[in-house]
């Protein structure tokens, strides 16, 4: 069977994204009689006509890459059928230059937003496979994407290392970690790291009760304090806000983070030194972990038996011990918040992590 397969990456980079892209590749040279043709700069490319025929040597040596070997950027989903000051009809031109590539399938790796557009091209007739990437594990109908595990892995130990150097200073260390809508991220990372406080954008905290613990902690000889805090935490007068008001609110704030805000709140109440830190982007970066690579050379190959099999308009997603798949429609756009009943807050709640609420 000859094919022809584009495959792009879109959004936030991650780590696993060329250990999916090897998954594929290697998969359809495999099983099918396989041209890949890599896609520069995600839907950025597609728009553009960016691509390149890739060469098998091509996808030799990335398994433990981090990044992506094709280049990524974020085009926001909202912003798809809106032709902007460059008087290009996006969806259109990227209906043209999938033919004009002679594509018989695109296989896109990227978070929701990704999903959604790759949703958006399956309605319009192309033949699409998503894989779903992002460190914040927020794709539904999927136990895990791959990225995450990698990040909650960095995440940890940097709460990890910031544990030596509270104990040493008697000092409250708030570790802003990413998550702008679910906590995931937070929570797993969170419950590793041994966090004393755990604050999600699913549960709105009350920093009087925050600061209760630090103040709790002291009186029984625990001299320093780790609150872990997802980057989209709300405290309860924030979630009481309308979305404009609350962002009017944060524009109107001296504190640019939520952890500098948290700290700040927290000394004022508490009389302990509190310090922040925000690893950022380094969540991300670098080589991804074992399970995120066998998960997406796993999910990378089952992209490649759906391609021989015709099966299109679907995402692939682990469900258990199983990788199976998901149609687009059912889960593009559909948020996957962290479940308040989940056994790991059960579990955290059980061992006297505060959620601030």
């Amino acid at each position: 069977m000859s094919v022809r397969i584009g495959i792009l990456t879109s959004g936030g980079d991650c780590p696993g994204l060329n250990a999916a892209i090897r998954g594929v590749a290697r998969a359809a040279y495999q099983t099918l009689d396989a041209e890949i043709v890599g896609i520069r700069a995600g839907y950025r490319g597609l728009i553009d006509g960016d691509y390149q025929v890739m060469q098998q040597s091509q996808f030799s040596g990335i398994l433990t890459m981090g990044g992506t070997i094709l280049g990524t950027s974020r085009t926001p989903f909202r912003n798809m059928r809106v032709v902007e000051e460059d008087n290009v009809d996006k969806v259109h031109a990227m209906k043209m230059n999938y033919r004009a590539m002679r594509l018989d399938c695109l296989v896109t790796l990227g978070g929701n937003g990704t999903h959604k557009t790759a949703n958006l091209l399956s309605q319009e007739g192309l033949n699409i496979i998503g894989l779903p990437k992002t460190i914040d594990n927020d794709i539904f109908g999927t136990d895990f994407t791959f990225g995450f595990h990698t990040a909650v892995d960095i995440a940890t130990d940097v709460i990890d290392r910031i544990h030596t150097t509270a104990a040493s200073h008697n000092r409250c260390m708030v570790i802003e970690i990413m998550g702008n809508k679910a906590g995931w991220l937070s929570l797993y990372a969170g419950m590793a790291g041994g966090a004393d406080v755990i604050l999600l954008p699913e549960i709105p905290y009350d920093i009087e009760k925050v600061a209760k613990v630090i103040e709790d902690r002291s009186r029984i000889g625990k001299n320093f304090t780790i609150i872990a805090v997802a980057e989209g935490a709300l405290s309860l007068e924030e979630a009481a806000m309308k979305r404009k008001e609350r962002e009017a609110a944060w524009q109107a704030d001296e504190f640019y983070s939520v952890s500098h805000r948290v700290a700040s709140q927290l000394e004022k109440l508490t009389n302990v030194e509190c310090r922040t830190v925000i690893p950022g982007h380094m969540q991300r970066g670098g080589s991804p972990c074992a399970y995120d690579r066998v998960l997406s050379t796993q999910f990378g190959v089952h992209a490649a038996h759906l391609i021989k099999k015709g099966k299109f308009g679907v995402s692939v997603a682990l469900k258990g011990n199983d990788i199976g798949e998901n149609k687009l429609e059912d889960i593009a756009g559909v948020p996957k918040p962290v479940d308040l009943d989940h056994q790991i807050v059960k579990a955290a709640r059980n061992i006297n992590i505060s959620f601030g609420d």
